[in-house]
């Protein structure tokens, strides 16, 4: 059984940092786009960043742009997103997603058809 499962999320102020990590089990996922996705309350599920199967090339949603950066070690099948100088906009429930594809229309950047997502880890910055 395929599962991704989040961890690090929490409560924080404004201009703290966290990291998430996104732990891959039942198969690798060496072969694949994998993401994090976020979304707040009352809100859609937005994409955050994304980085390629082989970690070479990443992509950022303008507002996370500088702040956040995405990783991940395929050893041992994990993603990671550090979040620095954290806003309270970021609040919000933070998903992990692998597979599918990554596209630019216009300079942005935007993550599609993901095949597997775990169940999210809450990420709450006070101000």
């Amino acid at each position: 059984q395929v599962q991704l499962v989040e961890s690090g999320g929490g409560l924080v102020q404004a201009g703290d940092s966290l990291r998430l990590s996104c732990a891959a089990s039942g198969r690798t996922f060496t072969d694949s786009n994998m993401g994090w996705f976020r979304q707040a309350p009352g809100k859609e599920r937005e994409f955050v960043a994304a980085i390629i199967w082989s970690g070479a090339m990443t992509y950022y949603v303008g507002s996370v742009k500088g702040r956040f950066t995405i990783s991940r070690d395929n050893t041992k099948n994990m993603l990671y997103l550090q979040m620095n100088s954290l806003k309270p906009e970021d609040t919000a429930v933070y998903y992990c997603a692998a597979g599918g594809g990554i596209g630019v229309r216009g300079e942005v950047p935007f993550y599609y058809g993901a095949d597997y997502w775990g169940k999210g880890t809450l990420v709450t910055v006070s101000s």
